[in-house]
């Protein structure tokens, strides 16, 4: 359990945990993640017989860290000590761990099957916040969860050695979900009935739109297909459209699309190239650094994409782009340097300007991911 400042509801927790291990015949111990409390809640703890590990370091994933690291367990319950959660639950979790699964989720939400309580949760965390970010990383990262925020939850801790969890906030709970779906642990989800917690000397810690925010920069952070690569290809397509209509000069409607569509379309071709190479170095770097898996397709991609092949397809696109930027500077020579036809001119020099920046692109990011692939001690 970690907590901080949790006087009014510690003591019932703990209580609840120590009976139903005796109840059911678990054998077990019960550990508190003390993060700096100020209002006697050790005194309570040690009081109990729980077993107190101080945390120093704040934030709610530097407590879980601090505790976990702590159990001697084989099987590792993790609850919120503001007795929203029952631990009379406990056994469900046990059960499932039991059968196999190396993390098994609580659900309060009706949608995988759990009750909340009348007052238990704020409307916009129940039917705005947590429905839309459990959707996400359903649809993001494959996981087979309804309610991605729920704090009551059992894994083994040989599982949660193996994940090396890195966020020390709020996000730590998250994190854990995200990285179990990518590498294909097995995972299960239980009902489990959330009540209004016992706090009345503060409020929850949870902020709804900075904690929000961090849960969704955190989504993004570990999709790179999501953040970079779909917005990137998307733009792309957008600017090989305009290219389309541009270069011939096409008129629908009444509108002409020439060279001022062209600009835009390579703008469009270059952001989304640009944001296409994040996705690839984001990748390239988080399975280096072991926080996502190597996937075969991904593994396949990374493959081909090496130092020499970039090298070749930037020396392409700069050969492409500076024979184009010359034919522009040698209509201008059949001019006598004097005023030109820009319509027709920058039907040279903006694809040939555009295809000189990708190669220049190319060949850094090429470089680039290749330092990134060098093995560090």
């Amino acid at each position: 359990m970690p907590y901080l400042n949790e006087s009014d509801t510690l003591a019932t927790c703990i209580a609840k945990a120590q009976r139903v291990l005796r109840e059911n015949k678990i054998h077990g111990e019960v550990i508190v993640g003390d993060n700096g409390s100020t209002d006697g809640s050790q005194t309570i703890a040690t009081r109990l017989g729980a077993r107190l590990v101080s945390v120093p370091a704040r934030g709610y994933g530097h407590a879980l860290m601090g505790g976990i690291a702590a159990a001697q367990g084989h099987f590792i319950i993790m609850g919120d000590a503001d007795d929203s959660c029952d631990f009379l639950e406990i056994p469900a979790f046990v059960e499932q761990l039991r059968a196999g699964f190396e993390l098994v989720q609580g659900c309060r939400l009706p949608s995988g099957g759990g009750v909340i309580m009348p007052g238990a949760i704020p409307f916009l965390h129940r039917w705005c916040g947590n429905p839309l970010f459990s959707w996400l990383v359903r649809r993001w990262f494959k996981a087979p969860v309804h309610d991605v925020y729920c704090g009551f939850r059992g894994f083994t801790k040989a599982f949660y050695e193996r994940l090396d969890q890195r966020c020390t906030g709020m996000e730590f709970a998250t994190e854990m979900i995200i990285k179990a779906s990518l590498y294909r642990v097995r995972m299960a989800e239980i009902p489990i009935v959330l009540h209004p917690d016992g706090r009345r000397a503060h409020p929850p810690h949870l902020k709804t739109f900075r904690d929000g925010w961090r849960t969704l920069r955190f989504f993004l952070m570990y999709s790179p297909r999501w953040l970079f690569l779909m917005p990137g290809l998307s733009l792309i397509m957008l600017g090989l459209v305009g290219y389309s209509i541009a270069m011939p000069g096409v008129t629908f409607g009444g509108v002409t699309f020439d060279a001022h569509t062209l600009l835009f379309a390579s703008l469009a071709i270059l952001c989304g190239y640009q944001s296409m190479v994040f996705a690839v170095l984001t990748k390239t770097f988080a399975i280096s650094e072991g926080l996502m898996p190597a996937e075969p397709a991904t593994a396949r991609v990374m493959k081909w994409i090496n130092l020499e092949r970039g090298l070749l397809i930037s020396l392409v696109a700069l050969c492409g782009g500076i024979v184009l930027l010359l034919a522009a500077i040698n209509e201008w020579r059949l001019h006598n340097f004097g005023p030109l036809d820009y319509a027709h001119t920058m039907r040279l020099v903006i694809p040939g300007a555009t295809l000189t920046a990708l190669g220049f692109q190319t060949m850094h990011s090429s470089f680039f991911m290749s330092i990134l692939r060098m093995h560090r001690r």
